[in-house]
C-alpha cells in the first residue's frame, strides 16, 4: 500500500469524491425526512375516510416511530455483520414497499403496518447514514459533511410538504380524486416511490466503510477507501490506528455498552439524553401536525399548506449556517445558542397560544397580532433548531463514540430518539386539548433544560480523529485520558 502523498490537483478531486459518496449517503436522509411528514397532508383526510377518533389518528401518525426505534435497535448490528451499504439498499427496499402499501390501505390497521414498514426503513437509514458519513469523512470536514444529513432530512420534509400541498390544490382537496381516479392524499404516499429507487440505485454505487473493512480484514479494499474518497495520505498508519481502536469481535451487542453508572457507559448515556433532548423540545410536533395546528388557528387549508412549507424553507436555509460553522465554531456552542433561541422563541408560542379564544365547536382562533406572534415564534424556533440541535446532534453521533462500538451505541441512541419522537408525536393531541399553552410551555421547559445538559455534559469533538475517541473517559464535559494516574484533557 502506497503512503506517497497525493498532489495538490488529486486532493481537490479527492475532496469532490467525499463529498459525492456523502450525498450519496444523505438521500437515506431525505427519505427519513420525507417518508417521516409525508403524512402531514394527509392525516386529517385518513381520519375522515376511516372514521378515526383523535387518539386513534394519533396513533396512525406515531405507527411509523415505533417502527423507526425497531429499525435503528437492530441496524447497528446488521451493520456490523453485513456492512454499511447493505443497510442501505434494505432500507431503500422497506421505503418503496412501504409507499405503496400505504398508497393502497384499504384500513385503518393496513395502513398502519405499511407505516410501520417504513419505519423501520428510517430507523435503520437514521443509523446508518451518519455512521457511513464519519467514517469516511475526514476529520477536518467531518462536521460540514455529517450536517449534510440533516440538509437531506429537511430538504425530504420540504419535498414531502410541497408536494402534499400540490396534490391537494391541484385535486381541490386531499380528499378529491386526482390521477387515475386515485385519491390525492394516497398520491401523497405514492410519490414516496421515486426517491426510494433513487436512493437504492445510489447506494449500489457507494464504496464500503473503511472501517468495516478494516473490521473484516479487507485492507486493501479499505486502503484504497481511504486513498481515493478520504484523501489520506499516510493510509498504512490510518489503517494501523483503526485496526488498534476497532475490535474484533463481530457479536458487537449492547453488552458491550455497559458501564458502572446507571448499568451504561456514560458517553452512551450523553447519546441517549442528546436524542431525548432533541425530541423533546417538540420539533417534529411542526412538521406533523403544523397543517391542522394552523387550521385550528384560522388558516384555511391552502393557507395552513403554505405555512406548513414557509416553515419547511426556514428549516433549509437555516440548516445551511449549521453547515458554514459546525467545523468553524464548534459543536458545543452551537448547542448552547440553539437551546437559548429554542427556550425564547417556545416561551413566546405559548404567550401568543394563551390568548386564543375557543369558540363552541373547539376551534380556536389567534386575534390581532397574536397569530403573528405565534408564527415567527414557530419560524424562529425552527430557525434556531435547524442551525443547530438538528444537524448537530447527528454529526455528534456519528463522531462521539470509539470505533469499537458506534455502530451499536448509535443505534441505541437513535433508538431512544424515535421513542422521544413517537412520546411526543403521541402526547400532543393531549397537551393540546389541556391548552397549546401547556404543550410549548412544556417544549419551553424542555428546551432550557437542555441547555444545562449541554453545558455540564457535553463534550467538543471538533477536530478529533475517530480514532482519538479509543478509551477516552468524560469528566465535567470533557473528553479526558487517564495516563500515569492523571486526567489529560483532549477535548
Amino acid at each position: 500500500m502506497s503512503t506517497q502523498s497525493p498532489a495538490p490537483i488529486a486532493d481537490a478531486k479527492l475532496n469532490r469524491k467525499v463529498l459525492g459518496i456523502t450525498i450519496g449517503a444523505a438521500l437515506g436522509g431525505f427519505l427519513f425526512g420525507f417518508d417521516s411528514s409525508v403524512i402531514n397532508g394527509a392525516v386529517d383526510s385518513i381520519s375522515g375516510v376511516f372514521d378515526l377518533s383523535e387518539g386513534v389518528t394519533g396513533f396512525v401518525v406515531a405507527s411509523a416511530l415505533l417502527g423507526c426505534a425497531v429499525g435503528a435497535w437492530f441496524a447497528g448490528g446488521i451493520a456490523n455483520r453485513f456492512g454499511r451499504i447493505r443497510v442501505m439498499v434494505i432500507s431503500a427496499i422497506l421505503f418503496l414497499i412501504s409507499a405503496i402499501g400505504s398508497g393502497f390501505a384499504f384500513a385503518v390497521w393496513d395502513l398502519m403496518l405499511w407505516r410501520i414498514v417504513g419505519g423501520l426503513a428510517i430507523g435503520a437509514a437514521s443509523v446508518i447514514a451518519p455512521a457511513y458519513i464519519a467514517e469516511v469523512a475526514p476529520a477536518k470536514y467531518r462536521g460540514r459533511l455529517g450536517s449534510l444529513q440533516q440538509m437531506a432530512i429537511v430538504l425530504g420534509i420540504f419535498a414531502a410538504l410541497l408536494s402534499d400541498q400540490l396534490f391537494a390544490e391541484g385535486a381541490g382537496g386531499a380528499d378529491n380524486e386526482f390521477w387515475l381516479g386515485i385519491e390525492a392524499w394516497r398520491w401523497m404516499f405514492l410519490a414516496c416511490v421515486v426517491p426510494a429507487l433513487v436512493y437504492g440505485l445510489a447506494a449500489l454505487k457507494l464504496p464500503e466503510s473503511p472501517r468495516y473493512l478494516v473490521f473484516r480484514n479487507r485492507k486493501d479494499e479499505a486502503a484504497e477507501v481511504l486513498r481515493k474518497y478520504s484523501g489520506e495520505s499516510n493510509v498504512d498508519h490510518r489503517i494501523a490506528e483503526i485496526e488498534r481502536s476497532i475490535g474484533h469481535d463481530e457479536n458487537q451487542s449492547v453488552r458491550d455498552l455497559r458501564g458502572k453508572r446507571f448499568g451504561l457507559m456514560p458517553i452512551v448515556w450523553i447519546g441517549i439524553l442528546l436524542s431525548v433532548f432533541q425530541q423533546f423540545v417538540g420539533i417534529n410536533v411542526i412538521f406533523y401536525y403544523s397543517t391542522s395546528l394552523w387550521q385550528s388557528v384560522g388558516f384555511d387549508e391552502s393557507q395552513a399548506f403554505l405555512t406548513s412549507t414557509i416553515t419547511s424553507i426556514t428549516n433549509i436555509v437555516f440548516t445551511i449556517v449549521a453547515i458554514i460553522f459546525v467545523d468553524r465554531i464548534g459543536r458545543r456552542l452551537l448547542l448552547l445558542i440553539g437551546s437559548s433561541g429554542m427556550f425564547v422563541s417556545l416561551l413566546a408560542m405559548a404567550i401568543a397560544f394563551s390568548t386564543a379564544t375557543v369558540d363552541a365547536d373547539g376551534n380556536a382562533a389567534l386575534d390581532g397580532a397574536w397569530g403573528g406572534i405565534a408564527l415567527g415564534g414557530a419560524n424562529l424556533f425552527t430557525a434556531f433548531f435547524a442551525a443547530t440541535w438538528g444537524p448537530v446532534v447527528w454529526v455528534l453521533l456519528g463522531e462521539m463514540f470509539p470505533n469499537k462500538i458506534r455502530a451499536v451505541a448509535l443505534a441505541v441512541a437513535a433508538a431512544a430518539q424515535w421513542l422521544a419522537n413517537w412520546t411526543i408525536t403521541m402526547t400532543f393531541p393531549v397537551f393540546a386539548d389541556i391548552g397549546l399553552t401547556f404543550a410549548y410551555g412544556f417544549y419551553a421547559a424542555m428546551a432550557l433544560l437542555s441547555l444545562f445538559f449541554v453545558i455540564f455534559k457535553v463534550p467538543e469533538t471538533k477536530g478529533m480523529e475517530l480514532e482519538d475517541m479509543d478509551g477516552v473517559e468524560i469528566h465535567r464535559g470533557k473528553f479526558v485520558k487517564i495516563e500515569g494516574g492523571e486526567e489529560k484533557v483532549i477535548s
